[in-house]
């Protein structure tokens, strides 16, 4: 295989790969490996399910998971629009939230849980992502993906966005969301900004929850079980 390459190190992987896509094939193919390595099969017991992590693993962009779980099409939605959706649908919000935390609490509510095998979930609002970059052919979208397993996220991945002037407009639209309360949002980065205005060749970036991935390989309820430091206990 071509990931099978021992002088590729973790930063020469985090260059190399500047296709999204290819870096889902990276995980499939990752992902696959471990299970049988460890268990002599794809198939893991996983509490009450049997996952089962034989590639190609299923794929959902974020408004086709939607609307299979909602029955509801949001792709051409607006703020308000969204806001009356999530009413309809009870799922709670604060005056806080925007477009982007909007659609993750509808995703949160009624798509995550019932991801139990492993499913990459694509395609992402724009305003979900503000350091991914926009789509190359669909308006409003960015180059991300999340796998899902388990009902829980397991990995995050997105094309670099490595043009300093949409990423301005970006944190721009992020301290506009913390002047409305969210919390979350991002601060303006003038540093970042400057380097990105040197130049950044097409890069992606993938980041893997290894604790959770090793309590899914070996069937550990709690990640007290599987980290390496000991737990916190109070002092008598």
């Amino acid at each position: 295989s071509r990931f099978h390459n021992p002088e590729f190190t973790q930063m020469e992987l985090y260059v190399a790969f500047k296709d999204y896509n290819w870096m889902m094939e990276l995980v499939e193919e990752m992902i696959e490996k471990i299970a049988v390595d460890l268990n002599g099969d794809t198939k893991v017991q996983v509490g009450e399910h049997i996952i089962d992590f034989k590639r190609p693993w299923k794929r959902y962009t974020m408004y086709e998971v939607i609307q299979h779980f909602t029955g509801v099409d949001i792709s051409n939605m607006d703020e308000e629009e969204l806001r009356k959706t999530a009413h309809a649908l009870k799922v709670p919000l604060t005056p806080a939230m925007a477009k982007g935390k909007i659609i993750d609490e509808i995703f949160g509510e009624y798509c995550e849980p019932n991801l139990i095998q492993p499913t990459f979930i694509t395609d992402y609002p724009i305003e979900m992502s503000p350091l991914a970059k926009k789509h190359v052919s669909k308006p409003g979208l960015v180059e991300r993906f999340e796998a899902i397993v388990n009902g829980k996220e397991l990995c995050n991945s997105f094309s670099e966005l490595n043009d300093p002037v949409d990423q301005r407009e970006r944190f721009e639209a992020q301290l506009e969301l913390g002047r409305r309360g969210d919390e979350e949002s991002m601060v303006l980065d003038e540093d970042f900004l400057r380097a990105l205005e040197y130049g950044m060749p097409p890069t992606a970036g993938l980041g893997v929850g290894i604790d959770r991935l090793t309590m899914i390989m070996t069937n550990s309820a709690s990640i007290q079980d599987v980290i390496f430091f000991p737990q916190m206990r109070p002092e008598k």
